[in-house]
């Protein structure tokens, strides 16, 4: 969130008082109680009307209704407050006042600002922006982009979700105006095109036709043919012994004469390629955790297309976890699984071990969770696109294509970051003409995914738009599960700067289980946190383990408290699965034909490759 922050003295204007969590997140940012979720078919609907909506999406990508009907109860309800117009007239006029000031007294000699950036706010770190008359530019932009601020943020009477919404859209259109994105008022582009001689435009033009060509191509960004699945990421040995519709079931091969005897079991989400957890050999997860003794099953999921529209969040649960332990208690018989889970893999892990729970199902000996939220009342800036205008606009989108297509799910993200993933990009490679190297975690990030229609549909619903899972009213084969049924050992991680899934919600774990819980804080966001290898730089993590019996603490507390480790928290991981396991012994075979589970193909397998 970058709103700007006025110098403190008694005659200026009053702040917003917006608080917020050490993830940047609005603490507001909470989830709105819908109306009942609609059904997954509502053939009484237009033809012509889902028709319209997709092709709207396709211009703008949000609902037109639901941000018309959020400007309209902002506007409503400041037309009838002329108590609050005054205010914000006063606040303009000093505004304007302190800029009238910095800018005489900026002649005179090198006066304080008046107002400076937020400290998350990295758009002015460059110190050519200290210099005249740049610096006026920053100065008029931070202190309009704060007033606009204190105008949507704080009107008595506006919906809670409006009034999270209207600061985020307003925030959206004033970057477009932000002195960064112009040559003329950006000092880097300026020094850049004297000292080039012009050159750097070229060099801009050449990366942005090459750009245009690869968009239009559907070819991968550039740089990204340096890291090639199967040959130089996704590289640890392995074998694919079991395949359905959804998933291809990977067994990694052992790199150490005996094992642990429980298997270790990982389930990322489907928005993404498994192979984030098998980068380069230096960073990966996999090779890390088989180099340690253990036996490694990873799940492939299938990158759906229109004849996977009928997919839902229980075949997820069913052809995906499931299916997946059958097969690895026919590999490894007689021994419990370690179960891993990463961001909505992890909240589909939750709800399998909650079923199992029940059901009286013992197959599981832990449960890991990799910035995974279970309970979605306070799930951050991803709330501000759904409310039921939303979703419904979109499943409209989704049911004449049968999936989300991966280009609007990005565009989506891309607006929670509009700085680092398109304003900042423009500037750097069009204008300044540098390319930035990529690396194997950008590479992959670019190899997206589609999500079915049924199974997103359901899963907005149910998770973001009702909380269903966390509130009790989640149901798996007709009845509902309890996250205080779990009683395995959990170990969690949430990082610092998580715009997906903010710590303090992923913290929320320990309120919905009654068992030991490990929670681990690590440096980095939702994906460089994850991929945080030992000898990694800069990284640290604070951790602590909370007794079934112990008493809650509150998550701003509980960082307080912490101590820093310096470090990687997969070192931390390693020692508490070695706590929760048995002795080591002979690695098992590879697949288990006389069940069924032949060795099908080596490692990643045919599901990564699907685009």
């Amino acid at each position: 969130m970058r709103t700007a922050r006025i110098k403190k003295t008694a005659e200026h204007a009053p702040q917003s008082t917006e608080r917020r969590d050490l993830a940047g997140i609005p603490a507001c940012c909470a989830r709105r109680k819908s109306l009942p979720a609609a059904e997954y078919e509502t053939p009484t609907t237009p033809a012509i009307d889902r028709a319209l909506h997709a092709f709207m999406s396709r211009l703008c990508g949000l609902s037109p209704a639901a941000a018309a009907t959020a400007w309209f109860d902002w506007f409503a309800h400041l037309a009838i407050s002329p108590g609050k117009q005054a205010e914000l007239v006063q606040s303009a006029g000093e505004k304007a006042r302190l800029f009238a000031n910095y800018a005489s007294m900026r002649c005179c000699g090198k006066p304080d600002c008046c107002v400076h950036p937020l400290p998350q706010d990295r758009r002015f770190d460059d110190g050519a922006w200290e210099q005249w008359p740049y610096k006026l530019y920053q100065q008029a932009f931070l202190l309009t982009e704060q007033w606009w601020q204190e105008a949507t943020s704080s009107v008595r009477g506006v919906t809670r979700h409006h009034s999270e919404v209207l600061p985020f859209l307003t925030r959206q259109w004033l970057d477009v105006f932000s002195p960064l994105n112009y040559p003329l008022t950006n000092p880097r582009v300026v020094l850049a095109s004297l000292e080039q001689r012009g050159l750097n435009f070229v060099k801009g033009a050449e990366n942005y036709f090459g750009d245009l060509s690869r968009l239009a191509s559907q070819a991968p960004p550039a740089g990204a043919e340096k890291y090639k699945v199967g040959e130089t990421v996704a590289v640890t040995k392995g074998k694919v012994v079991y395949q359905n519709r959804l998933i291809e079931l990977i067994q990694y091969a052992p790199a150490t004469k005996e094992v642990y005897p429980e298997p270790v079991l990982i389930v990322p989400a489907w928005i993404m390629k498994y192979y984030i957890l098998d980068l380069s050999p230096e960073n990966s997860l996999v090779k890390y955790l088989v180099d340690q003794g253990h036996t490694v099953f990873m799940i492939s999921w299938k990158n759906p297309d229109a004849g996977d529209r009928d997919l839902g969040f229980e075949d997820y649960l069913n052809l995906g976890v499931m299916e997946a332990l059958k097969a690895i208690n026919a590999v490894v018989p007689q021994q419990q699984v370690h179960a891993a889970g990463y961001c909505l893999g992890g909240t589909l892990l939750t709800i399998a071990a909650a079923a199992m729970a029940r059901d009286g199902d013992a197959r599981l000996r832990s449960v890991t969770l990799f910035a995974a939220q279970v309970d979605f009342e306070e799930a951050g800036e991803l709330l501000l696109f759904i409310d039921e205008s939303q979703i419904a606009f979109l499943e409209d989108v989704m049911r004449e294509q049968g999936y989300l297509d991966k280009h609007q799910m990005a565009g989506t993200f891309q607006m929670l970051r509009s700085y680092d993933l398109v304003w900042s990009r423009i500037v750097e490679q069009y204008m300044l003409g540098n390319r930035t190297p990529l690396n194997d975690l950008m590479a992959w990030n670019a190899d997206a995914t589609r999500m079915p229609f049924r199974m997103h549909s359901e899963y907005l619903r149910t998770m973001f738009l009702n909380n269903d899972l966390a509130e009790g009213r989640f149901s798996v084969a007709g009845r509902a599960v309890a996250l205080n049924d779990i009683r395995l050992p959990i170990f969690a991680v949430g990082t610092q700067r998580d715009h997906v899934a903010p710590w303090p919600s992923v913290y929320k774990i320990h309120l919905h289980t009654d068992t030991d819980v490990t929670f681990v804080l690590t440096s980095g966001g939702h994906n460089a946190g994850i991929v945080s290898e030992p000898g990694h730089p800069g990284r640290s993590y604070q951790i602590a383990t909370r007794g079934g019996s112990d008493r809650h603490i509150a998550w701003d507390e509980w960082q307080k408290r912490m101590p820093a480790r310096e470090g990687s928290w997969w070192t931390a991981w390693q020692a508490w699965l070695d706590k929760h396991s048995g002795k080591k012994t002979r690695p098992p075979a590879m697949g288990a034909p006389r069940q069924g589970y032949a060795v099908l193909r080596d490692a990643p397998g045919d599901y990564v490759f699907v685009q």
